[in-house]
């Protein structure tokens, strides 16, 4: 596999991949399926694999396992189709793999396994390579210490260029992003860090020392994965120094790693905000634990809607008078329950990024209330003139329905705001205050303050 440019799938291309995996595969064609899978990259591989049947994926696992890229290929795979895999392998045969991968990723697979199975598999590791794997394994998987590689390029500072540049030259396949040298003095205190452009614009005799950035930004082996996620993205770095609590430097998250942190810290705020739970492989769950899962968040919804039920129960005699209150009931709840779940998505963003500062928080409550009260103006009066024209009787009703949208959004729009940065002040997943937690919310104060605008308008 080294040496071999691997090719993207590009628009339709996967599909018709698929579609060849398939035929050689129902064919019995191995040759041709390994030079296929050859010439796919490891990542577009696994995608593939998703799309395959059961029986498909036992077949054509049979032909990845024989290759140099199967430790990769499993790199890529999601942890559910990793775990069914596993279960028919030797821990002998997943030790040699496991071997093979950089150590920041052979600890991503193992913890993704039971652990029972991951212990054997460690058991038949040989011994520098176990101690490698077990030292990265007592980090917290979403730390930077989880995170991090412990093959990367550092160098005495002490050093001349041209002994860094002659030093790169020997030792740098085996490194992960040698395009930052980062530079030790005493027990691998980390003193500094110089690009490899840099180095080479350098005399050969200078040394590093005098050349380098002291001003080094790194992150210990505890921070968050959150925290080196924004580190990176906020300085635009490829790759950060990880040290421990004596500040030796111990390894590097690199950006391919932070890609991986973003887009799973996405995927979990997307479906905690859409009362799915946090389960990023919830696809690929049974039917019956997906149910279970989404269950608990749509008890809030249905509490919610029973009480709202009794709530509308209780004006009961208010309805039988005026009968079309009944027909904009859904509209004053829908746009305020609308308008709340965008809040709160903005305000659980800007709090995932760092954009909005907590002590500040005041100001971004006050400006989603303003957009509240003009949006909630806006559409109460369209609304209100749609309910007069619409419905003679009693006069008001245009009146009483564009007050209650007026404030129903109004209240929403702070409300979305206000109850992410209050969860996030008691270091609460801010996520979890969005979607049916929200929305239930709105519908039970939304129905109240439509029916209490009703009575006091139309005296009822």
């Amino acid at each position: 596999m080294e040496g071999k440019v691997k090719k993207e799938l590009v628009g339709n291309e996967g599909m018709v991949i698929l579609d060849m995996v398939r035929r050689l595969n129902r064919r019995g064609a191995t040759l041709h399926l390994k030079k296929l899978i050859n010439k796919t990259h490891p990542a577009d591989m696994a995608w593939v694999y998703r799309h395959l049947t059961k029986e498909e994926r036992e077949t054509v696992f049979e032909t990845i396992a024989t290759l140099d890229s199967v430790g990769t290929f499993l790199s890529e795979l999601d942890g559910l189709l990793v775990a069914e895999l596993v279960q028919g392998l030797t821990p002998q045969y997943m030790a040699d793999i496991v071997s093979d991968m950089p150590s920041d990723d052979a600890v991503d697979l193992l913890e993704i396994l039971p652990d029972d199975i991951a212990g054997e598999i460690r058991a038949h590791m040989e011994q520098k390579d176990r101690d490698e794997v077990e030292e990265l394994l007592q980090y917290d998987p979403e730390s930077a210490g989880g995170l991090m590689s412990p093959d990367f390029m550092y160098l005495d500072e002490g050093l001349t260029a041209g002994d860094a540049i002659r030093s790169i030259q020997k030792k740098s396949e085996e490194k992960e992003m040698v395009f930052y040298l980062y530079l030790t003095h005493g027990d691998l205190k980390l003193s500094g860090v110089v690009s490899l452009r840099e180095l080479l614009m350098h005399p050969s005799e200078r040394k590093l020392k005098d050349i380098m950035n002291s001003n080094v930004i790194s992150v210990t082996t505890d921070t968050d994965q959150g925290e080196v996620a924004h580190v990176v993205s906020k300085y635009n770095f490829l790759a950060v120094p990880v040290v421990d609590s004596n500040y030796s430097l111990v390894g590097i998250v690199t950006v391919d790693d932070i890609i991986d942190v973003i887009r799973e810290e996405a995927s979990e705020e997307f479906l905690q905000m859409a009362g799915a739970g946090k389960d990023r492989e919830i696809l690929l769950k049974s039917t019956k634990d997906s149910a279970l899962i989404r269950a608990p968040w749509l008890f809030a919804s249905w509490l919610g809607g029973i009480m709202a039920m009794f709530i509308i129960g209780a004006f009961e005699q208010e309805l039988s008078q005026v009968i079309a209150l009944a027909s904009f009931i859904p509209v004053v709840i829908g746009m305020g329950g609308n308008i709340a779940t965008q809040s709160s998505t903005i305000i659980v963003r800007g709090l995932a990024t760092g954009r909005i500062n907590l002590d500040e928080a005041h100001k971004v409550v006050f400006k989603e209330m303003r957009v509240g009260l003009i949006l909630g103006l806006t559409y109460g009066l369209f609304l209100g003139v749609v309910a007069f024209l619409g419905f003679n009787e009693p006069a008001l009703m245009g009146v009483v329905v564009g007050i209650s949208v007026f404030f129903c959004m109004a209240m929403a729009a702070t409300l979305g705001t206000m109850i992410p940065i209050f969860l996030k002040r008691f270091d609460v997943d801010a996520a979890i205050a969005t979607g049916p937690f929200v929305t239930t919310s709105i519908d039970i104060l939304g129905v109240l303050m439509y029916f209490t605008v009703a009575k006091f308008f139309l005296n009822l």
